[in-house]
């Protein structure tokens, strides 16, 4: 790679966030014209006035830049997006440019201890996202906050973007292809979205009882962490991380959500060592012998403990609820479809041509794991019920969000996995989102 051309590249990615300053005095679909000007500028015009010289050589390989042109076009999504809310669009935005090109910058230039999970990511780097990324993100938050009717809090303008960058900072340094013009700003604006949504009223009206939660659920989870590590159903990673996805769950959204979380993984680690020798013999097995990681715990219950945060934070309780118990059942009935499609399918098929393939293959699906996968997804829904967590006529949402979240997983990844653009945890966390949506929307 030519550093100097990557150095000019980035310091472009920054100064392009100047422009994010405009959102204070624009009206939604002029800031959206302005983007979609941007974005045509860079496709037609910047290749014939010297952007060449900020092409990678990938870029060049494949005739178009790539970054150079999703860098506007999330912009307009955003703006398109957060029409009412231009200060999330500003937000995200300074996130993508000051983050992004700080994390590049300083990581080229300091180096330093990489991260295990992806060795072309600097610890260093990632700190300067953080940094950088949250500086930007306050900033552009507190000036566009008068262009937001009624404006947004203090509090608001002051937290929510340390941990819009916090997040999207960690997303950075998955190890996939997916351009981080994406993936930053759509895990930034997520944030800065559910943060949007809390109010003093329901923190204040919440706080005494999850702070009474906390200790047992600590004691609850630690204890069920080491069990789980001691019968090789997680790692060490995944008993840390899955121990934290249940605290939060336990103490925000109650005894009988972490009972059914738990149910789901008890579930997916006896469908994971089903017709295990079939599995080796194919060598479709589950990796580390079936023991899950920290990757899959936050891949499968993130959208869960968002939602567990958003039903103590939020005045939208029942709806986060639904989200929860949707997230958790598309989960677990997910690795369901899975590995009883690996230990027993008979005729596995692509959902995007229909098309036979071999067991194992990204993306592919069996009949055998489907109808096991929406048998597994209507006895959570209906475990979900019984416990009070949902409606009983919620039942069916719940369902037929699991199966389309399911859907869109397989189709993603036929396409976009084997090439590396996404991996299979970003697969899952995409599956409980798509089902926690369309949930929602059903209801």
């Amino acid at each position: 790679m030519n550093t100097h051309s990557e150095r000019a590249r980035q310091w472009v990615h920054v100064g392009s966030g100047a422009f994010a300053f405009l959102l204070r005095g624009l009206t939604w679909w002029e800031g959206a014209a302005l983007a979609a000007f941007a974005l045509a500028f860079n496709a037609l015009v910047l290749p014939r006035v010297g952007g060449r010289r900020l092409y990678r050589p990938v870029d060049r390989a494949r005739g178009f830049p790539l970054g150079i042109l999703l860098y506007p076009l999330a912009v307009l999504l955003l703006i398109l997006i957060f029409s009412s809310r231009l200060d999330i669009a500003a937000a995200a935005w300074g996130i993508l440019a000051f983050g992004d090109g700080a994390a590049t910058l300083v990581g080229q230039r300091v180096g330093g201890r990489r991260w295990p999970w992806n060795h072309d990511k600097t610890i260093g780097g990632s700190a300067a996202f953080v940094l950088c990324a949250s500086a930007g993100g306050i900033l552009l938050a507190w000036w566009t906050r008068p262009n937001v009717a009624p404006p947004p809090s203090f509090w608001f303008v002051l937290l929510a973007p340390i941990a819009a960058a916090f997040a999207a900072g960690a997303v950075e340094t998955v190890p996939v292809r997916l351009d981080d013009n994406i993936s930053v700003p759509a895990a930034a604006a997520a944030v800065l979205w559910l943060a949007s949504l809390m109010t003093t009223d329901a923190v204040q009206g919440n706080l005494a009882a999850v702070v009474r939660a906390v200790p047992l659920a600590l004691v609850v989870n630690a204890a069920v962490a080491w069990a789980g590590y001691r019968a090789r159903s997680v790692s060490v990673s995944g008993a840390v991380g899955g121990a934290l996805v249940g605290v939060i769950i336990y103490a925000g959204a109650g005894v009988a959500a972490w009972a059914l979380l738990l149910l789901a993984f008890i579930l997916a680690s006896v469908t994971s060592r089903l017709g295990l020798t079939r599995k080796m013999l194919l060598g479709i097995a589950e990796e580390r012998g079936g023991r899950r990681g920290a990757g899959n715990a936050f891949a499968n219950c993130g959208v869960a403990s968002l939602a567990a945060i958003a039903y103590v934070t939020t005045p939208y309780a029942a709806a986060a609820m639904l989200a929860l118990v949707t997230a958790l059942t598309a989960g677990g009935s997910d690795t369901v479809a899975s590995e009883i499609g690996k230990a027993w399918g008979r005729s596995t098929f692509l959902v995007t041509s229909m098309g036979r393939v071999k067991p194992g293959t990204p993306g592919a699906m069996s009949l055998e794991g489907t109808a096991a996968g929406v048998i597994a997804a209507l006895t959570l829904a209906v475990i979900s019920a019984a416990f009070g967590l949902i409606a009983a006529n919620l039942i069916l949402a719940v369902v037929a969000g699991a199966t389309i979240g399911a859907l869109v997983e397989s189709a993603l990844g036929a396409t976009l996995e084997e090439p590396g653009i996404l991996n299979n945890d970003m697969l899952n966390f995409i599956n409980t989102g798509v089902a926690a949506v369309v949930a929602i929307a059903i209801a």
